[in-house]
């Protein structure tokens, strides 16, 4: 059995995308996954399976999803060896309110360039690889540079988690 972190995208946010977690649970159990767990209301899911393929997952969950509630939520599947090297890659260690957006594909260069024309005072990010970390002195809430404007500029989905969040999901996928 492989284990898998599932990160939804915008559920339980501001009212939208409504499911509860013991629901999630239950659909995630629905569609064949084993030892589910779930990590606070945003959609955070560690589940195991014979799956080898993170694209076969990421569909069945968006299908899954789809079919329970009428409405399309993107899913990201991570190893937990992904979460571990985004937390080692991390160049912020030393700051404890900083974000990872992952991406669910590599940025076309031409994107990444263009994002780098960007800058907000007081919002710092570090794109690596398939992650981007950002830090935002004045709190997220404000940001610019927030998980919709990297998908914008970046042209790819992505979703977001805090620094808490990614080491929680990593102790639960180990």
């Amino acid at each position: 059995m492989n284990t898998y972190i599932s990160i939804l995208r915008g559920i339980n946010v501001s009212g939208q995308k409504k499911i509860k977690m013991a629901d999630l649970k239950k659909l995630y159990e629905s569609l064949g996954f084993e030892n589910v767990e779930t990590h606070i209301q945003s959609g955070n899911v560690v589940f195991t399976s014979p799956e080898k393929d993170p694209k076969k997952l990421e569909q069945l969950i968006f299908n899954g999803i789809q079919k329970a509630y009428g409405f399309d939520v993107p899913n990201l599947i991570l190893t937990p060896q992904e979460i571990e090297d985004a937390l080692k890659h991390n160049p912020y260690q030393d700051i404890e309110l900083m974000y990872f957006t992952f991406l669910e594909e590599f940025p076309a260069p031409e994107n990444i360039d263009k994002l780098s024309t960007y800058q907000f005072p007081e919002e710092y990010y570090e794109l690596k690889g398939k992650v981007i970390y950002s830090h935002f002195p004045n709190g997220a809430g404000r940001a610019k540079m927030n998980n919709n404007f990297f998908e914008q500029k970046l042209k790819v989905m992505a979703t977001s988690r805090n620094l808490n969040t990614v080491k929680k999901l990593l102790e639960m996928a180990q």
